[in-house]
């Protein structure tokens, strides 16, 4: 019988998909086998690749200090990370020293050997391993310990998935780290698999790259283990892409950036994840906000407001108690009435900070009788809602507890779901552009079997109606299989910002259950009862994360409509701080954010001053610009324009901020820049033509 080494002779072929299912080289095949090679730069090779080097890591740790005890390490986006129960935490040097015995195992050429084991040879292999032993009860199903009912973000704590990279295939294994000359297994863990035929096929392009803390499965009763991150790439230039990538990453990190520029904080009086806006921030804030609700009333949506708790009974309808209950806050117990002896004379109520709009919108449908002619009704709301986050999980901007959505539904007739749908993502897709994201593909988040309300039957309808619209769209369209929230299919829209990074933006779901839950009817043209269909839309997701994505895609340096102070008039000398007060006024007349730094700085301190602050548009102003009644407009990236007449500038500065642009450099050095692109790439083309050219010849 064959096996993948026999099969494939191409060195970047790691592994196989053998009827579709991942498999070693060393895997044997049969003659009916349908086979595909799995190459290291493929998303599944990158990922074979990064797992087998948290093996790596994980015997350089044990290496170094035996009494290490193994959590997990999975593969995650873009590297892996490996746990460990440590009596001393881990350093920065120990960083090093762990990437000297890493590359020694590489060097050596240990081979990845596949073992089956039943679970007492599991046990007893592994009886110095409480994690793995536990893992293996996990395995062992019902009565054996534990379950994979923890399911938190992968930056913190473990989930089920990545525990699955243990314990998830059909069969118990465990890998054996082989030495090549001897034979002899040097090391072991236990392992889904599969994994690169040789540790020398990891190379150097791998890194460590942080530490952090993380509790045992997810969970703050467990213990606190010690976490390693790290990346792995085929070669060393693509990790030096990718740690340049990062650097960028950081210099664009919404959480410095909020800070230099004066955005936002998180005090720590007020509790993590919980953000204020401060002015500048709240001006790009308003005007995202702004421009959203113009956009909304223009497609006839109609704008509700609804209060921030409510009683239990609510949630209980929806099912939210039911199936969200760990995202929500503590319930707030109210209203209980006691005699003086203590003896309660009234029953209290559960009340709860909403984690979601839908159910009040639904009671606002509900609040009358409703005709097929209102339909479609779109209710919008920024509404802010709470949701408890763990606070190893809480981010930034884009991992909060306390947030306002752009939540919209949408009550449509069965017949007309899918003309809404198609509008709606429309709707969608062209705000986003409006904002600078137009880099994107769809996701179609389908139902988790283990949870979800109503029917297969109308599951499969409404996931059969999204996945049409979303082909139809012509966009590139993306499985996410049990990734539905529990009342119903969805598709999400998943941006790239500057940097290439994928982040979950805008999300469409259609809800045959929630309608059906609240009793929802309206008076069909022909006077029947009927069940409308609703749509939850979120185009933002968050006002915070969206604020977030936005300031990292435009590296703070926001279009001139968002941008907090959209001018600055910078005078070379006192004496023509009148003249740019003028100016200023006349742009204040007309909307602009405009101001003048009448500061006892000197010019240039000035400039940098603002330069840093990233103001799109410096106006300045010395003897030869108000003699002839002109500004000299200065870029954010230091390029001018001199001589400009103001009545010009002002124009300028209007088109930009009405046809949201984004001006980082100057018109005259833009131009340029295009006539070399232009020439370059017609140079190209002929280049390319040419030899075509004298082949037909």
């Amino acid at each position: 019988m064959a096996d993948g080494f026999s099969l494939f002779t191409d060195r970047s072929v790691v592994a196989m998909r053998v009827n579709g299912e991942l498999k070693d080289l060393a895997a044997t095949l049969e003659t009916t086998d349908v086979v595909e090679p799995v190459t290291i730069d493929s998303p599944d090779g990158l990922n074979i690749l990064r797992h087998s080097a948290t093996h790596v890591l994980a015997q350089a740790v044990q290496t170094v200090n035996p009494a290490a005890r193994l959590g997990i390490g999975p593969f995650v986006t873009d590297g892996f990370y490996y746990d460990f129960d440590v009596a001393e935490p881990f350093t920065p040097e120990d960083i090093k020293s762990l990437e000297k015995a890493m590359d020694r195992i590489i060097r050596q050429g240990q081979r990845f050997v596949r073992r089956i084991v039943t679970h007492d040879e599991a046990r007893a292999e592994l009886a110095a391993e409480p994690y793995k032993l536990e893992l293996i009860g996990i395995k062992g199903g019902p009565g054996e310990g534990g379950d994979h009912s923890s399911t938190v973000d992968a930056n913190n704590s473990a989930t089920a998935e990545e525990e699955s990279v243990e314990v998830g295939g059909a069969e118990l294994t465990i890998y054996d780290n082989v030495d090549p000359k001897t034979g002899e297994t040097v090391w072991k863990d236990l392992c889904r698999g599969p994994h690169l035929p040789s540790t020398r096929m990891i190379g150097n392009g791998f890194s460590l790259t942080r530490l952090a803390a993380a509790y045992w499965r997810g969970s703050e009763k467990n213990p606190q283990l010690q976490r390693i991150y790290g990346t792995a790439w085929p070669t060393k230039d693509a990790l030096r892409a990718y740690q340049a990538r990062q650097e960028e990453a950081a210099k664009r990190d919404h959480r410095k950036l909020g800070a230099e520029l004066d955005l936002f904080s998180f005090p720590e009086e007020i509790g993590s994840g919980l953000p204020v806006f401060h002015p500048k921030g709240g001006i790009i804030r308003q005007e995202m906000e702004n421009y959203s609700r113009q956009r909304h009333t223009e497609a006839g949506y109609d704008f509700v407001y609804t209060p921030h708790i409510t009683k239990s009974t609510l949630f209980e309808t929806s099912g939210h108690l039911d199936w969200y209950a760990d995202g929500m806050f503590p319930p707030m117990h109210l209203d209980e009435e006691r005699d003086d002896s203590g003896h309660v004379t009234r029953q209290g109520v559960d009340y709860y900070l909403k984690p979601m709009n839908c159910p009040f919108h639904n009671l606002i449908f509900k609040s009358r009788g409703r005709s097929y002619r209102e339909l479609p009704l779109r209710l919008f709301e920024f509404g802010s809602v709470y949701r408890y986050e763990k606070s190893g999980v809480v981010h930034g901007l884009t991992r909060v507890r306390g947030m306002t959505q752009d939540d919209a539904h949408i009550y449509t007739t069965r017949e007309g779901m899918k003309e809404e749908l198609t509008s709606t993502l429309n709707f969608v897709l062209n705000l986003l552009a409006d904002y600078g994201l137009n880099d994107y593909y769809l996701e179609l988040s389908t139902k988790d079997p283990k949870k979800f309300v109503g029917s297969d039957e109308a599951w499969e309808e409404a996931t059969q109606t999204l996945s049409e619209v979303a082909t139809a769209s012509g966009l590139e369209l993306v499985a996410d299989p049990g990734g539905a929230a529990f009342y119903g299919p969805k598709i999400s829209v998943q941006a790239r910002d500057a940097l290439g990074r994928t982040w979950q933006m805008s999300t469409i779901q259609l809800d045959f259950n929630l309608p059906e839950r609240f009793e929802l009817e309206y008076t069909a043209n022909d006077g029947t009862r009927q069940r409308p269909v609703m749509i939850h839309r979120a185009l933002f997701g968050s006002v915070e994360r969206f604020f977030a994505v936005l300031t990292e895609h435009y590296a703070g340096a926001f279009p001139v409509w968002l941008s907090p102070v959209q001018v600055v008039g910078i005078p070379v000398s006192e004496q023509y701080g009148p003249f740019l007060d003028d100016i200023v006024m006349r742009l204040k007349k007309v909307g602009v954010r405009a101001e003048v730094d009448h500061s006892d700085d000197r010019m240039q301190k000035k400039i940098r001053t603002h330069t840093k602050a990233k103001v799109p548009f410096q106006l300045i102003v010395g003897e030869e610009d108000q003699a002839n009644n002109a500004v000299s407009f200065r870029f954010r990236d230091g390029t001018q324009d001199n001589g400009v007449p103001v009545t010009e500038a002002i124009r300028r500065i209007v088109e930009a901020i009405e046809t949201r642009a984004q001006v980082v450099t100057s018109p005259s050095t833009a131009r340029e820049a295009a006539d070399v692109e232009a020439a370059v790439t017609g140079a190209a083309a002929t280049d390319a033509a040419s030899p075509v050219t004298q082949d037909v010849l």
